[in-house]
């Protein structure tokens, strides 16, 4: 359900919706290529034609091989299948699997074990024989790899080849752990794994330092055997390789490019992930798109951007020499479009983030009445809210607005355990000074032997979880009062989805609604500003989001007043919103700026090195600051006012 309700909200900031594609617009592809709302319908497709090749050998009396990947990105075919085993008798009996790769050296009962990833998501609720079952081995001794690789290579052969390989993909263009330079023969073996997938992989290892060098994958080749192929890939981190492996060149850099090779090859991406490719990035490169104001605004930008003029300076030969000449004969001169165009971006800016009392409302994107208003702040880990919007929320609380900040998540297990060490260490000498009681001390003490005894990427117990959830709460108070928040308006929610202990979370659930719920219909917000940035590294932002988007749908239908809410999305460290789709533009000059930096620095335990801080190796604050110079520079480049800074919204309709 929340699913569908996230794809209804892509939908929305999508200009390209109810396009026809044929075959001409998509051209620039060299692989054939399968677009969906979401990655819950892509996933139940692919899903479906796995269960219709299993029931199809079964009636033939064969066995399906299936080559199945891990990750993330077949987590939801896999839960489709389950599902078809459990309510539509869909039996495994006769299927016999090979999965793609192992980290090496890995144990099988390790938290990041691909023997235990498939077990939990697959294996372990589906009838399937445990001798039909390989995964490569990550225990094995370095001399007896070679001759495993060889025999793994044997069994396929002797199971009469894969009939269905699942891929997912890397931002190297890997596929397996084949990584750049790997070649179109080869076959399994352990390979060094490339820096940038070791930085992917860092949070499900609680460190890049924990991940191991190497793997034992099946080669290129061996996945180029395979009589199908259907690579999965969902979210917009994976837009840019996703355009250059469907429209580049066949590269060994890119290994993923080598499927443009293979017969009968399909991609199966979700919008986000698709957003690169030229039919939906510049639709009017490659057929006559039916033009409405989202679509003419991204493509005049995207002009504006490409001729280096400012919109007010584009000319009738501009759109005719970049492919849109239908534009301006059915929509032109191109004079009235850039002026169209202008006063659209012109109406996305405003200084009252809350509305601007007693003015005319009508071109702005907020309403001047009521005022004050209630704003609702959802901030999925205790920091998003100052990172991503605390320009803004410093704004609303200085216009006069009641202010309210949820923090969805306690944020636990970005906290480093040296953190937690100083803590403890601090409290001790705290109770030494006081006299405090020794039962006290001796619980400090064994936490501190807990932390200290830890082995690398194992999960922290409880009690160290809630000490590191103390920590960031504290941290987030501190902020709060940085930015005048009223600590009686700060709401730890601490939702149960998040709280498993590990990376991997646990699927949204009816607990965390109902939280989400109650602090909604309590509060009842005149805004409600929420994380659309769905590029975080573990996926808690989208699970928050869908948490939300599931509420608003129930009390839709029961409560009044919401009728009258206005939910605004902002974006954060990763990514933020392209201009052609920002709906609110709050300009932040440098005092703000600075109070906003103060906010940030304090998050302590978030300073200096996060504990999940992807590829960017910015600190939190400098990517912040960054990316809102950035969209006020891109503002100014279109000819717009010039802006220290700018923080941006697209608003969600209910």
């Amino acid at each position: 359900m929340a699913g569908i309700l996230f794809g209804k909200f892509m939908e929305q900031i999508t200009t390209q919706t109810g396009i026809f594609f044929d075959k001409e617009s998509k051209r620039f592809e060299k692989i054939n290529t399968s677009v969906y709302e979401n990655a819950a319908l892509g996933s139940e497709y692919v899903a479906r034609q796995i269960a219709e090749l299993i029931r199809d050998k079964a009636a033939r009396n064969e066995y399906a091989v299936l080559g199945l990947a891990t990750g993330s990105s077949p987590i939801g075919v896999y839960q489709n299948l389950v599902r078809m085993h459990q309510e539509e008798g869909l039996s495994f009996r006769n299927v016999i699997t090979f999965n793609l790769d192992e980290y090496y050296p890995m144990a099988p009962e390790a938290q990041q074990s691909y023997v235990r990833f498939m077990h939990t998501h697959l294996f372990d609720h589906i009838d399937i024989d445990s001798n039909n079952i390989h995964i490569p081995d990550g225990t094995l001794a370095p001399e007896e790899i070679k001759a495993f690789c060889l025999a793994y290579e044997a069994q396929i052969e002797e199971a009469g080849g894969i009939d269905l390989q699942l891929l997912g993909i890397g931002r190297t263009g890997h596929i397996g752990f084949n990584e750049p330079g790997s070649s179109l023969q080869s076959k399994t073996r352990l390979v060094r794994l490339d820096r940038l997938t070791r930085l992917d992989a860092a949070s499900d290892f609680f460190g890049v330092e924990d991940v191991p060098y190497r793997a034992i994958t099946m080669g290129v080749g061996t996945i180029m055997a395979a009589r199908k192929i259907i690579l999965l890939a969902w979210g917009e981190a994976k837009a840019d390789i996703i355009r250059q492996t469907v429209e580049g060149p066949i590269q060994e850099s890119v290994p993923a490019t080598f499927l443009q090779e293979h017969s009968n090859c399909e991609f199966v991406l979700d919008e986000a992930a698709a957003a690169e490719l030229t039919r939906i990035k510049t639709p009017w490169l490659v057929m006559e798109p039916e033009w409405n104001a989202k679509l003419i605004k991204k493509a005049v930008i995207w002009l504006s951007e490409k001729v280096n003029k400012v919109i007010l300076q584009l000319t009738d030969e501009d759109y005719n020499e970049h492919g849109m000449g239908e534009l301006v004969a059915a929509h032109g001169p191109a004079e009235e479009i850039n002026l169209r165009v202008f006063n659209q971006l012109q109406h996305t800016i405003t200084g009252w983030p809350g509305g601007k009392p007693n003015t005319d409302d009508s071109t702005r994107p907020e309403r001047a009445r009521p005022f004050p208003k209630t704003a609702l702040i959802f901030s999925p880990h205790p920091d998003d809210d100052v990172i991503s919007m605390g320009g803004t929320l410093i704004r609303l609380v200085d216009q006069g607005h009641q202010v309210h900040v949820a923090y969805q998540t306690s944020g636990n297990i970005a906290v480093f355990d040296h953190e937690v060490l100083r803590y403890i260490n601090f409290t001790r000498q705290t109770l030494e000074q006081l006299g405090g009681d020794m039962e006290q001390d001796q619980q400090l003490q064994k936490m501190q032997k807990q932390i200290l005894n830890k082995r690398p990427g194992e999960a922290d117990p409880p009690a160290i979880r809630q000490l590191k959830t103390f920590i960031r709460q504290g941290e987030a108070r501190s902020a709060c009062r940085v930015c005048q928040v009223p600590q009686a308006n700060i709401h730890f929610m601490n939702l149960p989805f998040y709280e498993t202990g590990g990376i991997k979370k646990n699927p949204l659930g009816e607990a965390d609604i109902e939280q989400t719920m109650a602090l909604i219909k309590e509060i009842k917000p005149h805004q409600i500003f929420a994380a659309g940035d769905l590029s975080d590294p573990h996926g808690t932002h989208r699970i928050c989001l869908s948490a939300i988007f599931e509420v608003l749908k129930r009390l839709k239908k029961t409560e009044k007043w919401l009728a009258d809410t206005y939910v605004w999305l902002y974006r954060g460290a990763w990514q933020e919103w392209s201009i052609a789709d920002i709906e609110m533009a709050v300009p932040i000059g440098p005092k703000d700026m600075l109070r906003k930096r103060m906010a940030i620095f304090k998050h302590q335990s978030q300073k200096d090195v996060a504990m999940f801080p992807g590829t960017d190796k910015r600190e939190f604050w400098e990517r912040a600051e960054d990316r809102n110079h950035a969209t006020a520079q891109a503002y100014d480049a279109l000819g717009l006012a010039q802006y220290e800074a700018i923080e941006a919204f697209v608003r969600w309709h209910l």
